[in-house]
């Protein structure tokens, strides 16, 4: 325990110094910086290459912080950041004139979430400033749920990696923003629409922009391994007229027949959408490393989380 407080003091000293230290979430890991101080908020986009235009995510220790930050906040993100925070679930507000245009891509509106990681709430406390978060990886590439996935990534670069352990919910936060007062969601995530519409009704999804995006998580291709990735809803049919490459496959309930496949990862057994979205980004960056010429990935159940998993493989998969 003594260490873990020691790296806690540590993480803050570095923040508080406009340093960044990748922190772990209950969804991803993420790369902090003080969203007050310009130079770790440009340090941030010029260590993942990550484009201007895209915003980043505020993270606060408590739904009490969030009126620093937005200025008006519709009745029903009250009922969503009532319902689900501390959890993976960002909304997107019309800010407060304290948010830096940095923060925002130059609009109106914040991202912001609590986080349901234990470490990260303590390190918020302590630092006493909101953290812009993003995940912490180059752009584009796959997410990190893993302390070990960042250090690949970054190395020397980054000062320091708070190790938290793996991250439970295994892809980023569900984003939703609003139109006239009512729900969009912006971005399919680890909180499922199903869950969403429970709270406030019927939401529109609008989670697919290239231009000036509303919210991290947009664009068309992201999320994805370097090796030539592809989605299909019937993985051993796909391959069989590829049985000279090296394959790897990422599948849902079981394994296929496929003597020539020598890499199967199988996401869930037991068909636990919850269980295949944790161990989603794990199983990308297991294949990643094995030099494949590609990567098959079984579609998921459209229903629940499976639409979300779909939406990273869709990103993932789509070629440039």
């Amino acid at each position: 325990m003594t260490s873990i407080f020691k790296n806690l003091a540590k993480a803050a000293r570095l923040l508080q110094a406009d340093e960044l230290v990748a922190i772990p979430t209950e969804t991803v890991y993420g790369l902090a910086g003080n969203i007050f101080s310009p130079t770790a908020i440009a340090r941030i986009f010029a260590l993942k290459q990550r484009p201007l235009f895209n915003p980043l995510i505020v993270h606060i220790p408590s739904i009490r912080q969030l009126e620093e930050l937005a200025r008006y906040v519709p009745e029903k993100a009250w009922r969503l950041a009532e319902a689900f925070w501390p959890g993976p679930l960002t909304l997107v507000l019309k800010k407060q004139p304290t948010v830096p245009d940095l923060i925002t891509a130059g609009k109106d509106t914040v991202a912001v979430r609590v986080p349901n990681h234990p470490l990260v709430l303590a390190l918020l406390e302590q630092v006493g400033f909101p953290l812009a978060a993003p995940s912490a990886n180059p752009f584009g590439s796959i997410s990190p749920t893993k302390a070990a996935h960042v250090e690949e990534y970054f190395g020397a670069m980054l000062p320091m990696v708070l190790d938290g352990g793996d991250c439970e919910r295994g892809i980023e936060s569900t984003i939703v923003g609003f139109e006239d007062d009512e729900p969009v969601l912006y971005r399919l995530g680890s909180l499922a629409v199903e869950e969403i519409e429970r709270v406030v009704g019927p939401v529109v999804i609008k989670n697919k922009k290239e231009t000036a995006p509303d919210a991290p998580g947009m664009l068309t291709r992201h999320y994805a391994p370097a090796t030539p990735t592809y989605l299909e809803a019937d993985p051993g049919a796909f391959i069989v007229h590829q049985a000279d490459k090296k394959i790897g496959l990422l599948l849902f309930r079981k394994k296929i027949e496929a003597p020539f496949v020598e890499h199967q990862i199988v996401l869930s057994e037991a068909g636990d959408l919850k269980e295949a979205a944790s161990g989603l980004y794990g199983a990308l960056h297991a294949l990643d490393k094995l030099k494949l010429d590609m990567i098959v990935a079984e579609r998921m159940p459209d229903v629940g989380l499976g639409k979300s998993i779909n939406d990273r493989l869709e990103r993932a998969t789509k070629q440039l």
